[in-house]
């Protein structure tokens, strides 16, 4: 994690990932500007060669500094040209092999100039410390270090604009670094005045920044995430031990000038100090020469401690202050961070003959133009659209439901022409059926349908990972709970908030657009079979246009028509020079090519501002010049507009009330109705304009609505989700384990009880079933004995051996008897870890038994039948009740806590304790394990050697889990097990008959 030689440090090499900026950056220049890529060749050769020269300094030599200032320059320079995702690997801290990929070139500049700083301090590191010309050189190489992290955190940092950077490029981590090399080349100043025999004062004045830069570092650094422990031990070792070397070089200056009490204080200020570093030494952090420096200098200064208290208190008798009376050490500061002038002002090291040669992609126009482009055209077609085409058209409006209300154009034509069509209405009957009005609505209603749809869907997609990322966040919060899973929900995350406000406002711009949809449709229901008339042929409209008698007009009526005439023409004219207007406007905004003019103002920035990135908000001013000077004299055409309007509405009205007095005196009922028609028709033709302009307003709404939607909430929500999810197995990976440290002990306790364990055959492999029809010839063979496998003792290597078990006494007779069939199991013993298993089979012949199977305390249990004795236990063979059954290792002893549910859930005899199993039913396995399931104690594995017939006790071996009881309910009824002594019988190595033949 880091680099040390001796006792100074230095900042290892960031690293990353191999990039081809050339392919990445033609393939960008491709898709996003309107210049050739091979435009750029030689300069995306460059660019890829400088790269690959800088990200591959991992030598400390002086070769690499030019290097990486060359590649930083041509970043600077090509700024926000090109959004490229560039990896780099963290050089301090624990998360060292984890990249982080950030698409910003400032990232790129930023990791650049972490590595000079770097090369710098190992330059210095690793230049010879010997002489004090050396030692100038390696001061010299650590401001500079210092200087580049200061730019990298003053300039650089504030411009990236990350709310996460590196650890390792954090404010504190940088103000840690910055203040060690600082330290470092004020120590070296310092050694270099040792060096030099400075004189004593001097030496402290250097040793007390030293001590002070130390401690700013340590300081810093325990703010940091990515300094390690050593380092800030290191650091503090170093703070106290200049600390004391100050002191120390003060008392031999206070003795050289004869103040012999001062002189004791500094030096037990000194001792003390320096003891305060070796406590840091302690855990091995430091290296052998710190450790070692400090231990002489204490030594050293203790030496002196005792020679001049001696001489003080036997000879000079001065008094000594104590520490806050002493006069605090000035400082010499001979330290400061220098920035290097190829990374300060790195334009001027760009040229044809400048020292990094020709600045690459000169004549590509930067990112930030463009985006200022798309600025200004969407500012542009805002006041187009918005401030005067739909000013004009409200105007308009405005006008038609005037005349509507007052019966024009209607009553007009059918004054004028009592007979026939109107020229206008011909006009306009001709203009719909070229444009096919109705078949034109409909499709237009259905392409709006489609896009709402289509918008619809792709909205659909962004909630429904909202919805994933909230049903995802619930259940691992169920799963952890909510002590461990501390992350916030989706609508608490900053992110998540703002996707999920996002969300409810289009969900409202659906319902307003499903709103004005719905306005549209009603008012082409409302028209549909006006136009139909419009639409068909004359004949349909002359019958739908009723006749009225003609007659001799006055001359009064004929004038008020004139008039009327007049101002309704003047109408007319207004409309038509509105609707040229608004063409010419659209027309005009397209031939409206602002980027010549763009990229020159763009080149004018970059000559006044070299040091200063342009951004689209440098072109504020310029938008605002440039509109003001296109626009503006339409914006004022819409007001004389207005007014003109206003004018010639008054006209229309006073002529229209002329007519109106004319017209009534008249009273043609034929006539009114054919005004009624006309009007209709006319209403009909300005309402088929109205709903084709909503309908392309409905058009460009969904179509921008589209991109909202989709790249604003879709692909966001998708990338949030994305997001979200590695967030949460980054938690998980925290959560997981220290949630199963609670488990760890009981883990191992389990794991190590099952090395103990062999496995069992499972119960539904055992075969205790009755055979009344009587035995077999080779069982009845073996009948007389019983072969059993006896558990090893876990203290004795040896291999399982065979035992048989003899009969006990025969019952008393007088008993019913039962014929029980033997019982062949294979049973496998618990051996303890590392021994062998070996399975034998224990066949069993059993007569028919006058007393019915049943057993009773007077019987005893015998073991055994041939061999002698072993041991004395067991007496005359009489089995107690009083001391259960016990098992050989690891089985458990059953005792008298499980004597209520043996009786309950099996049915089995139970004595006083312990228990016995009295005449078994024919399938003993399932009874048993149905009982053990039913109790929740599902831990039970297998069962061997039941009980058949009087004197014939086996044993009931139940595995169990290594928590060491049956179940929870029962727990306290487990014992420790023991090995019962064998009594009689042979051992046998190899399976007998019965096994093999069972086999």
């Amino acid at each position: 994690m880091s680099s040390t030689t001796g006792s100074v440090l230095s900042l290892p090499f960031r690293k990353s990932t191999p990039l081809s900026l050339a392919s990445t950056i033609r393939e960008y220049v491709s898709s996003k500007y309107d210049q050739h890529p091979d435009m750029f060749k030689q300069d995306l050769e460059a660019v890829d060669t400088l790269r690959c020269d800088a990200v591959n300094v991992r030598e400390p030599h002086v070769s690499g500094i030019s290097k990486l200032q060359a590649y930083a320059a041509q970043l600077v320079w090509m700024g926000g040209k090109f959004p490229i995702d560039f990896t780099w690997y963290p050089a301090l801290g624990y998360n060292t092999e984890r990249p982080m990929v950030r698409n910003n070139l400032k990232y790129e500049l930023m990791n650049v100039l972490y590595n000079l700083a770097a090369l710098y301090s190992q330059v210095a590191v690793n230049n010879p410390r010997l002489t004090p010309d050396n030692l100038k050189v390696a001061a010299h190489n650590f401001n500079l270090a210092a200087g580049v992290l200061t730019h990298v955190q003053k300039e650089v940092l504030p411009d990236l604009r990350m709310p996460d950077p590196p650890e390792d490029m954090d404010e504190s981590t940088l103000e840690a670094l910055i203040h060690l090399f600082l330290a470092q080349s004020q120590e070296a100043t310092w050694q270099s005045g040792v060096l030099r025999d400075l004189k004593d004062l001097s030496i402290a004045k250097l040793a007390a920044r030293v001590s002070d830069l130390y401690n700013a570092a340590a300081e810093a650094a325990v703010k940091s995430e990515a300094i390690s422990s050593a380092w800030i031990h290191h650091m503090t070792a170093k703070h106290h031990h200049f600390a004391g070397a100050a002191q120390f070089r003060a008392a031999r200056d206070c003795l050289e000038k004869r103040r012999y009490g001062e002189e004791v204080a500094r030096l037990k200020d000194a001792v003390a100090c320096l003891s305060e570093g070796v406590r840091e030494t302690k855990g091995g952090y430091l290296s052998r020469l710190v450790v070692n420096d400090l231990s002489s200098l204490k030594k050293m200064a203790e030496d002196e401690l005792k020679r001049s208290e001696k001489d003080n208190d036997m000879i000079f008798l001065d008094p000594v202050p104590p520490k806050s009376e002493l006069k605090v050490l000035d400082r010499f500061n001979m330290a400061e961070p220098k920035v290097p002038p190829a990374v300060a002002r790195p334009l001027e090291h760009l040229g044809d003959k400048a020292k990094f040669g020709p600045a690459l992609f000169s004549r590509l126009v930067p990112f930030s133009v463009h985006v200022a482009l798309s600025i200004y055209e969407e500012r542009r077609d805002r006041m187009v659209n918005q401030n005067i085409i739909l000013e004009l058209e409200q105007l308009t409006e405005k006008v038609h439901l005037l005349l509507s209300s007052v019966g024009l154009p209607g009553s007009l034509q059918a004054m004028e022409k009592p007979l026939g069509l109107p020229p206008s209405l011909v006009q306009h009957a001709e203009e719909l059926r070229q444009a096919d009005a109705i078949g034109r609505v409909q499709r237009s209603l259905a392409d709006i349908d489609k896009l709402r749809q289509a918008d619809l869907a792709v909205f659909e997609e962004g909630k429904s990972a909202l919805a994933a990322e909230r049903d995802e966040d619930d259940r691992l919060r169920a799963r952890h709970g909510t002590e461990r899973w501390t992350r916030p929900d989706g609508r608490n995350d900053a992110q998540g908030a703002k996707l999920w406000g996002h969300a409810g406002e289009i969900e409202g711009y659906f319902d307003s657009s499903l709103s004005s949809d719905g306005i549209v449709k009603e008012k082409f229901a409302a028209t549909q079979h006006l136009l139909h008339v419009l639409c068909g042929p004359d004949r349909a409209l002359l019958a739908f246009v009723p006749a009225s008698a003609q007659r001799e007009t006055s001359e009064e009526l004929k004038s008020s028509i004139g008039k009327l005439r007049s101002a309704y023409n003047d109408v007319l004219r207004l409309e038509s020079r509105r609707r040229k207007k608004v063409e010419w406007l659209r027309q005009n905004a397209v031939r409206d090519d602002i980027k010549p003019d763009i990229l020159k103002e763009a080149a004018r920035l970059e000559r006044a501002y070299p040091s200063t990135a342009i951004v689209p908000a440098h072109f504020e001013d310029f938008f605002e010049k440039r509109l003001d000077v296109l626009y503006e004299p339409e914006l004022q055409f819409v007001d004389r507009e207005a007014q003109e309007q206003e004018k010639v509405i008054g006209l229309v009205e006073r002529a229209n009330r002329e007519f109106e007095a004319q017209k009534r005196k008249v009273g043609d009922r034929g006539l009114q109705e054919r005004e009624q028609a006309l009007q209709k028709l006319d209403s009909a033709y300005f309402k088929y304009k109205e709903i084709v302009n909503n309908l392309e307003v409905g058009r460009k709404f969904y179509n921008d609505l589209n991109k909202i939607v989709g790249q604003g909430f879709r692909d966001v929500a998708k990338g949030w989700l994305s997001q979200r999810r590695m967030e949460a197995r980054a938690l998980e990976e925290q959560v997981a384990p220290s949630a199963a440290r609670p488990l760890v002990h009981a883990s191992r306790r389990i794991h190590a009880n099952r090395r103990r364990e062999l496995s069992m055959p499972p119960l539904s492999n055992l075969d205790l079933s009755h055979n009344h029809g009587g035995q077999s010839p080779l069982m009845a063979t073996y009948a007389p004995n019983q072969q059993a496998n006896l558990v090893s003792d876990p203290t004795q290597q040896q291999p399982q051996q065979q035992q048989q078990f003899a009969r006990g006494p025969l019952p008393q007779p007088g008993t019913a008897s039962a014929a029980i069939s033997p019982a062949e199991e294979s049973i496998q013993s618990w051996a303890t870890a590392g021994h062998q298993v070996q399975q034998t089979q224990a066949a069993v012949s059993q007569p028919a038994n006058p007393t019915g199977g049943m057993w009773s305390p007077a019987m005893g249990i015998k073991f055994g039948g041939e061999g002698p004795r072993q041991g004395t236990a067991g007496g005359s063979g009489t089995w107690n009740p009083d001391g259960g059954i016990k098992f050989g290792q690891p089985h458990q002893v059953l005792t008298e806590a499980w004597r209520p549910w043996l009786t309950i859930k099996t049915g089995v005899l139970t004595f006083k304790t312990g228990f016995v199993l009295s005449n078994p039913p024919a399938t003993l396995t399932s009874k048993v394990e149905a009982a053990m399931l039913a109790s929740k104690c599902p831990h039970v594995y297998s069962i061997a050697h039941g009980v058949h017939g009087p004197g014939n006790v086996g044993s009931v071996v139940y595995r169990v889990p290594s928590r060491g009881h049956l179940c929870r309910e029962k727990s306290e009824g487990v014992g420790n097990v023991e090995r019962p002594k064998r009594r009689t019988g042979s051992i046998r190595k190899q399976p007998s008959m019965a096994h093999r033949a069972h086999q």
